[in-house]
């Protein structure tokens, strides 16, 4: 395999072979290592020493169901530390297949003069970005596939990441109708617009495909691991997942008490019957939308869809949990139709829904329009494309518009907004939001699945919960998987193991895979310290350990001293 550098200062594209230090290391393993080795934890994330890494999991390209997710990373402009984010899409499998590593985007390029990183085969180039400079990411996707083909994968910045806002995500091209699909949180759109690169482009591979070790092995394992998907109950295709999508867990989380209502204030919101998955497909399937879509080759899980508005016309694909939670009944909002305006504008501006929802939210709070206003929030997100000193201020994130606007209530860890779970009532959720690197980051170790084993209003358990939890989505990130693959892994982690050791021959036990995994987060761990990060950074708001949540009126009270000691056994 090789890595592809691109020096944005100058222009200048290298191949390299892999170092050894990286041979054994993919997605967010890589980036995490990249980011310890290569860039100065203290500089400026918006700076010419940050890097932008793009990276697929080590089964990239292998065609493992539902392990094609692209990882991106850097230091982030949210955090001040190390970050990571993934999408679902072509580009992660495109990657494995053409034999890249990584691409490691260096240096700045010259303000506001964006070029496209194109490539095809063993070639690669800069190319001037004018006829996308100033678009947002359908259309640069649109536009850019018009040029370099359908099957070609586009990864780009919207107008948040042109402006260097810090809520802004990158956007990769998928299958079919899942032309969305996002690597989100922790700023990293502004740091490819920093570096002055709009967009990356990899056309089709052909001829080319992973070189097995041990095929008979590996065809086995990701067999059964499949196949394990297919009959799971939740994840096979009579399950919630494929049915409803993210969206199914809606009305759970709602009677768990734990979603985020009008600025994170209330832990339920009794109209969201009107955003739960079965509304959701309700509405798609009477409107001759999609349900059971993929985002990925080769998915079995298939929950994605396609939303379409009254009279038949697509307005979205997909809409997802998240999402509903954060720009939905975190903002009053009451229907699905205007959840998906919402989610169109943050999808084509670039911005990541969670961060962006919390911003406003924020800002709604302060006054700037009234809960539940959708013309009021549009007029609001709009200026965020348009780039406006206040547009500029909520696409900064909901830290920034809290400052900005005399906020205390901002529901944010390290800088980054919580996502669609209410830590005071998943506690669980608030042990990682409080000591993931990654800060509040609801796939860096979910709770919320887990809920029957630990209950979430107390505080007993939930700190070993956060480290298994936070251990295996560094090996879901780090691998390509899907965060709703990880059953049949956890069962049984010799399949990962077995498909491993079929690509690349390495041998590795049950326990070298462990050790890799745990390796992920002391990396993270270690670039975040020398990046000037302490405990009290990472903590939960004041006024959330202080403000009971109704209905249940809990506090996050999980003590300092089991935050502290998260790690002590990694």
């Amino acid at each position: 395999m090789k890595l592809l550098r691109v020096n944005m200062t100058d222009s200048q594209i290298r191949w390299e072979d892999v170092p050894p230090q990286y041979e054994r290391l993919g997605g967010r393993a890589l980036i995490a290592k990249v980011l310890l080795n290569e860039v100065p934890p203290t500089c400026d994330a918006l700076g010419p020493h940050n890097k932008l890494i793009f990276s697929p999991g080590l089964l990239g390209g292998a065609m493992v169901a539902t392990a094609g997710r692209l990882s991106v990373g850097g230091k982030s402009p949210l955090t001040g530390g190390t970050k990571e984010a993934n999408a679902g899409g072509i580009a992660g499998d495109t990657l494995g297949k053409a034999g890249i590593k990584a691409i490691i985007v260096e240096g700045l390029g010259k303000p506001k003069q964006f070029q496209v990183l194109v490539i095809d085969g063993d070639k690669a180039e800069l190319v001037p970005a004018e006829d996308v400079t100033g678009l947002g990411t359908y259309a640069t996707a649109d536009r850019l596939q018009e040029k370099y083909g359908t099957d070609a994968s586009v990864s780009c910045i919207g107008q948040a990441g042109e402006y260097l806002m810090t809520g802004a995500g990158i956007s990769t091209t998928g299958e079919r109708d899942q032309r969305s699909n996002h690597a989100a949180r922790g700023g990293l759109g502004a740091v490819m617009g920093s570096k002055g690169l709009k967009a990356v482009v990899i056309k089709k591979v052909t001829g080319k495909t992973v070189k097995f070790q041990d095929e008979q092995l590996f065809r086995t394992a990701a067999k059964e691991y499949a196949q394990k998907l297919i009959n799971d109950p939740k994840l096979g295709t009579k399950g919630t997942q494929h049915l409803y999508g993210t969206a199914s867990i809606v009305g759970a989380v709602n009677e768990m008490g734990s979603l985020p209502t009008r600025n994170f204030s209330v832990g339920q919101f009794p109209p969201s019957v009107e955003l739960r998955g079965e509304k959701l497909r309700e509405l798609i399937l009477a409107r001759e939308g999609k349900v059971g879509t993929r985002c990925m080759p080769g998915c079995v899980i298939a929950c994605r869809n396609l939303f379409s508005d009254e009279t038949g016309k697509p307005v979205v694909g997909s809409i997802q949990y998240e999402t509903i939670a954060l720009v939905g009944s975190n903002l009053g909002i009451e229907n699905l139709d205007d959840v998906a305006t919402l989610n169109y504008m943050c999808n084509d501006f670039g911005l990541d829904t969670i961060e962006t929802g919390a911003a406003l939210g924020v800002a709604l709070e302060a006054g700037l329009a009234e809960f539940g206003d959708i013309n009021g929030i549009v007029g609001l997100l709009k200026q965020v494309g348009e780039g406006t000193p206040l547009g500029r201020i909520i696409g900064c994130g909901a830290v920034t518009t809290g400052r900005v606007l005399g906020i205390r209530r901002v529901p944010a860890c390290l800088g980054q907004a919580m996502p669609g779970y209410d830590p005071r009532s998943l506690k669980g959720n608030g042990v990682t939001y409080a000591t993931s690197p990654q800060g509040a980051d609801h796939t860096a170790g979910n709770a919320f699945g887990a809920r029957k084993e630990v209950p979430p209003l107390g505080t007993e358990g939930q700190k070993a919960l956060s480290l298994r939890l936070q251990i295996i989505a560094a090996m879901l990130d780090s691998t390509g998987l899907c965060l709703f693959s990880r059953p049949p892994i956890i069962a049984n982690p010799q399949l990962m193991v077995d498909m491993l050791n079929g690509i690349y021959g390495w041998g590795w036990t049950k326990d070298d895979f462990d050790q890799f995994n745990r390796q992920v987060l002391r990396d993270e761990l270690e670039f975040n310290r020398l990046a000037g990060k302490t405990r009290n950074d990472y903590r939960i708001p004041e006024y959330m350990r202080e403000e009971p949540l109704p209905p249940h009126n809990t506090v996050f009270d999980v003590p300092d001293s089991d935050l502290d000691t998260v790690f002590d056994t990694l």
